[in-house]
């Protein structure tokens, strides 16, 4: 396993420096500044600026320097938050992000999962047709819509939990942003969970189960193991857009993650912050595709890593 580990870890380097370079020179082509204002500033100020952010310099200097930077871990300063780092930006809000993704993907997981496996088992009746009715619901309606919904319900009409804010992360302020995060991934889980375990459950080895007359309870978890493999396949993805926040539901519910700085990066030309952003998005889809790859090998004995 070691040695497979190994290989990814260089396989990575190549891919992050395809990212890091399309994304640099993207941001630099692309028209406008970090300096550009309605009211444009004066020439020497100007030139003092882009001399003091080495912006001057030929464009393939500022990709080297920019190499050689985020090799010793700089991501430079915000051109926006003239006060902040990247690195600094990050510490406040990649925390809060982080918490408010894995709480929802373990939510997502919690609930999804088992409702994928009572709609495999009640395929075309009452819970099959709610299930998929309440997946395909989850799945269309966008977060931009949910989100607005359960702050008029919970906490204009019901006065349950606060519509904003996050107050430290405490629990109140977390329910209503967690669940409209999770609900889309709720509802995928459940379409894969149960496509999966219908087909798992036809398996030559499912049906010898039922022919000793297992319960119902010792053959789900049979057959779980061999239909969980398409779920795990997609958490690598899901998992590092939710531990790196969502942009959508950050801004509704005025939660200091890093999905704003984004936004806030490209809307102001913050060429930093939005590198930044992607190389940190890009590390968690790399490092959770090797934990997937891994949990993978550990649940189909087929697949060997060496």
């Amino acid at each position: 396993m070691l040695p497979f580990i190994l290989r990814r870890l260089l396989t990575a380097i190549p891919t992050l420096l395809v990212v890091v370079t399309l994304s640099f020179f993207l941001m630099r082509v692309a028209p406008g500044g970090p300096f550009d204002l309605e009211q444009p500033l004066e020439a020497k100020v100007m030139a003092n600026l882009r001399r003091i952010y080495q912006l001057d310099q030929p464009l393939y200097t500022q990709y080297l320097t920019y190499l050689g930077a985020l090799l010793r871990g700089d991501f430079g300063p915000s051109f926006y938050f003239r006060d902040f780092t990247i690195a600094e930006l990050f510490r406040q809000g990649l925390p809060v992000s982080m918490r408010l993704g894995a709480s929802a993907l373990l939510l997502a997981l919690a609930i999804g999962g088992p409702l994928g496996v009572l709609a495999a088992f009640r395929q075309n009746q009452g819970a099959d047709y709610a299930v998929m009715g309440f997946a395909t619901a989850g799945i269309t309606i966008p977060n931009f819509v949910v989100a607005p919904v359960l702050q008029i319900v919970f906490g204009l009409t019901l006065a349950w939990l606060p519509v904003a804010g996050w107050n430290d992360g405490a629990v109140r302020n977390t329910i209503l942003p967690i669940v409209t995060l999770a609900l889309p991934q709720i509802a995928v889980i459940a379409r894969m969970t149960r496509a999966s375990m219908i087909e798992t459950l036809r398996a030559n080895h499912i049906r010898t189960l039922r022919a000793q007359g297992l319960p119902a309870t010792t053959i789900a978890l049979h057959a779980l193991r061999g239909a969980a493999l398409p779920v795990v396949s997609y958490l690598g993805p899901a998992a590092a857009a939710l531990l790196t926040g969502s942009v959508v539901v950050e801004n509704i519910f005025a939660i200091p993650g890093i999905g704003r700085y984004f936004v806030e990066g490209a809307l102001n030309r913050d060429y930093t912050l939005v590198m930044g952003t992607v190389v940190v998005v890009a590390i968690f889809v790399l490092a959770f595709n090797l934990v997937v790859d891994l949990i993978y090998a550990l649940l189909d004995p087929r697949v060997r890593l060496g």
